[in-house]
């Protein structure tokens, strides 16, 4: 671990995801063509025109249609009020965080991990802020918690705790089994579950990912929303030019020799061939791939990457 890194980038506490809740009211989310509006919220009904079941009266939130606005109920409140429909359907929406032992690297400001961490409780405050149900899946080497989507603070914490809890758990000398597959295996999770009008969001560093990988992205992004978060580490793309560097994966420890021209090139390489590859996805597969870098304030990065994905999509 980096000296640069302070106590609270190695480790995150559940107290610290849920005060993550105001830095989220400004994220912005693009719905597909399901609705006229930018929000990560209620959908509007593919039938024509308005329904006519009233649901509910609510407060307005960023993004809504302003159509939706009932102006009397507004004026004797002092407070913009929507009303709802019953054929204003909702998005569930499913968060993925990887807290793996691969996460559990950083070089400076924070772990991958943590930045994973806190860019989940991000969206997830977002997402339930807009009024729709969130909930997610927290994975590690060896065990996959689920937070069920629930429209609710509660639900919220619930999932900050499932965070916390398998983070404080990572260590240096953890020892996992070559070849695990527990990224295919939440996402072939996900996929049983998020059979279609589902927002997905996957936050990893997708280390490990294979063709079936790309099939079960595949396979959510044709009947889903999906957003891959990228988390990165701008390390390897950094590498210093002289010394050794001793790295760890856990079961055993090397010495790379980065003076060596030779060896700095192939790591080099490598990061960036295995960042081109997953960046090519967005292409392929017609889903947002955001890199998320460890070595940054992550809410910042995350509104500044939502806020693109949007304007090129607007562009199409």
């Amino acid at each position: 671990m980096s000296p640069t890194i302070s106590p609270d980038g190695v480790y995150v506490s559940t107290q610290q995801l849920v005060a993550l809740e105001a830095r989220a009211r400004d994220l912005t989310f693009l719905q597909k063509a399901r609705s006229q509006q930018q929000l990560a919220g209620r959908m509007n009904s593919s039938l024509r025109g308005r329904g006519l079941t009233f649901e509910e009266l609510r407060n307005y939130l960023p993004g809504d249609d302003i159509r939706s606005i009932d102006w009397r109920v507004t004026a004797r409140t002092a407070k913009p009020v929507v009303r709802v429909y019953s054929e204003e359907k909702e998005r569930p929406a499913l968060v993925v965080v990887d807290q793996r032992i691969n996460m559990f690297f950083g070089s400076r400001r924070s772990m991958k991990s943590v930045t994973a961490a806190e860019a989940a409780m991000l969206c997830a405050w977002r997402i339930l802020g807009s009024g729709d149900r969130v909930g997610g899946f927290v994975f590690g080497d060896v065990r996959i918690d689920e937070v069920k989507p629930h429209r609710s603070r509660n639900a919220v914490i619930a999932f900050a705790d499932r965070i916390a809890d398998m983070n404080a758990s990572l260590r240096a000398d953890t020892k996992i089994s070559a070849g695990s597959r527990q990224l295919d295996t939440v996402l072939d999770t996900v996929a049983n579950i998020a059979r279609h009008d589902h927002l997905v969001v996957v936050i990893s560093d997708f280390d490990g990912h294979t063709g079936h990988t790309r099939d079960l992205l595949l396979q959510l992004a044709s009947v889903n929303d999906v957003i891959c978060l990228l988390i990165y580490d701008p390390f390897l793309l950094e590498l210093p030019t002289a010394g050794d560097l001793v790295v760890s994966g856990g079961a055993m420890q090397a010495e790379l020799p980065l003076g060596k021209a030779s060896m700095r090139t192939s790591i080099d390489a490598f990061a960036r061939n295995r960042g081109r590859e997953l960046r090519a996805w967005q292409d392929e597969l017609g889903l947002p791939m955001l890199p998320v870098s460890a070595a940054e304030e992550t809410a910042p990065q995350l509104r500044r990457m939502l806020e693109q994905s949007a304007w090129r999509q607007r562009r199409r």
